[in-house]
């Protein structure tokens, strides 16, 4: 080892952000490991470096004992003595030996570990710099596709977009610029591995987040994000600020912060309706864009029934019950939807009054234990999408009633 290498280390160290320290110790260690390999040796050996210039000594390492059984590794005291009067028993001696062509060995070696260390370290500063950054938004050129994953240049370097994180429908071409969810960042043998999101309901957060500054800033905040991915999305958003309008502060002045996520997203649909913390009120709001007359609750199941206009009930149920499935994903809440026709007959089946049917939905309320009533009376605020299977909507319509929702939505207008 020379100057010359003490300075490219130098180098290293200002152009990569790798510590000297760092490297120095890896030669220790992988010199130890060649001597041992190329001369075929038991002792236990040492390497020091000096890190201003490069020179490299080499210790047999021996413990001092009365009797030696195994002179690789020990040496006697009255031979360590010898050496140093103030030797005891239990002291070590470092012995500096002197092994023949250990100087072409070590070069070899030092090449190898500051190539591989240097891959290593450049590895651990790309793992750094984005798994602080899980959940966040980041901008991405897609390089190339296999097997129908999608790469994206990120800078740094390379991440993936999995067929399972896609939106349906965009193609992502070669030089296509996207913002993109970084879903999770893992180790691997090849470096870190970036996985990607497009479809995730966090993108639709963090997307407000740049085009909101009431949203950033902690005045507008996201309760719950529904989604299906490439169609429609449904946010549920309130104010800590009486005087600000959390759904004007969304949507921005002619829909202009709105309209800047949807373009991101390739026209995906957006309803932003306003969290309530009255269940009832929240369900009806999450209906939209349809009108809801009213809402009966039943707060031990976690279920309601929603009245609408006959006119509406289409609109309220939505394409393929789209605007239901994703009303009961956003609130967390089984939903089952009627026309006011429906709900006069059902009424009269049950031979009923609709003040009736209220207590029984209030008596549900009464069966909570007080435990668990007591234990929902602070909300908790949500942002993650909540899981709701189809099988939990309860949708009652007759196929000839259900017209295209953008039909509907055109009368209304």
């Amino acid at each position: 080892m020379n100057q010359e290498f003490i300075d490219a280390l130098s180098e290293i160290e200002k152009e990569k952000g790798i510590s000297r320290e760092i490297i120095f110790e890896a030669l220790e260690s992988a010199l130890v490991s060649s001597y041992r390999k190329n001369y075929g040796t038991s002792q236990n050996v040492i390497v020091n470096m000096n890190r201003e210039t490069g020179e490299i000594k080499l210790f047999a390492s021996k413990n001092i004992v009365e009797n030696v059984e195994d002179d690789q590794l020990e040496i006697s005291l009255d031979e360590a003595k010898k050496i140093d009067p103030s030797y005891e028993v239990g002291d070590i001696y470092n012995l500096e030996i002197h092994p023949k062509n250990f100087g072409r060995i070590a070069a070899q070696t030092a090449k190898q570990v500051v190539i591989q260390r240097i891959k290593d370290a450049e590895r651990d500063i790309v793992f750094d710099e984005y798994v602080e950054r899980e959940k966040e938004i980041i901008t991405g050129v897609v390089q190339r596709k296999s097997y129908n994953n999608v790469y994206v240049d990120l800078g740094t370097t390379e991440a993936v977009l999995p067929y399972s994180e896609q939106i349906n429908g965009e193609k992502y071409e070669h030089g296509d610029r996207y913002k993109l969810l970084i879903l999770s960042v893992e180790k691997s043998t090849k470096g870190p591995q970036i996985i990607l999101s497009r479809s995730h309901p966090d993108l639709i957060k963090r997307l407000f987040e740049l085009e909101v500054p009431e949203v950033s800033e902690g005045i507008v905040e996201i309760y719950s994000i529904s989604r299906e991915a490439g169609s429609r999305t449904k946010i549920a958003v309130f104010s800590r600020d009486p005087e600000v309008d959390p759904l004007g502060a969304c949507v921005g002045y002619k829909g202009q912060r709105v309209n800047a996520i949807v373009d991101e997203i390739h026209n995906e649909k957006i309803d932003i309706v306003i969290y309530e913390k009255e269940i009832d009120k929240f369900i009806a709001n999450s209906l939209s864009p349809s009108k809801v007359e009213k809402v009966f609750v039943n707060e031990a199941e976690k279920s309601a029934l929603a009245i609408v206009p006959d006119y509406q009930l289409s609109l309220a149920i939505g394409k393929e019950g789209q605007n239901v499935r994703l009303a009961a994903k956003l609130t967390g809440w089984k939903i089952d939807i009627k026309s006011q026709e429906q709900f006069e007959e059902y009424l009269e089946d049950r031979g009923i009054t609709e003040e009736e049917l209220a207590e029984e939905f209030e008596n549900a309320k009464k069966e909570i234990p007080e435990e668990i009533e007591n234990s929902e009376e602070s909300i908790e605020i949500n942002d993650s999408n909540v899981e709701v299977n189809d099988e939990d909507l309860i949708v009652e319509d007759s196929s000839d009633e259900i017209k295209d929702t953008e039909e509907i939505e055109k009368k209304e207008n």
